[in-house]
């Protein structure tokens, strides 16, 4: 089924882009959430205002990520966690809430699926962390795990 994304969709494509999906992923999930409309004249002349104006949003909103990533390149956040006693793993974990919190308590109003943490830290270390603010800006910070002191 040929359809227009009116937004941008992971692996599949960016706004005003005519895209193939399945009819059951386009009735199901595309059509539903507004993220797709069916191929037309009408709606693709629809299309075309909408990415202009869209256009100039993201300009702006990329102005603003470039400033946000500058300041969150340079933080560098220290979690401390109880360890088993064999040695470097946790008993716990830091987790994407860790992450947010701590990063809220600093300032930054970022929403957690932004964070780009595949599966929670379990060992001490220290790990770089990617944030994605932007389609086109990405940035990442620092994150220390330290032994707590009993």
């Amino acid at each position: 089924m040929r359809l227009i994304l009116r937004e941008e969709v992971d692996n599949l494509g960016k706004r005003g882009q005519v895209v193939n999906v399945s009819r059951g992923f386009a009735r199901n999930y595309l059509l539903p959430q507004r993220l797709a409309m069916e191929v037309s004249d009408g709606n693709l002349r629809l299309i075309e205002k909408e990415k202009k104006v869209y256009e100039a949003k993201l300009a702006k909103e990329k102005e603003e990520a470039d400033v946000v990533a500058q300041a969150l390149s340079a933080v560098k956040l220290t979690f401390r966690r109880k360890v088993k006693a064999e040695g470097q793993d946790l008993y716990g974990s830091v987790s994407l809430a860790d992450l947010a919190e701590a990063l809220e308590a600093r300032g930054f109003h970022l929403e957690k699926r932004k964070i780009q943490l595949h599966e929670p830290l379990k060992t001490l270390g220290e790990f770089p962390i990617s944030v994605k603010l932007h389609p086109e800006v990405t940035t990442s910070f620092s994150v220390l795990v330290e032994k707590e002191e009993e």
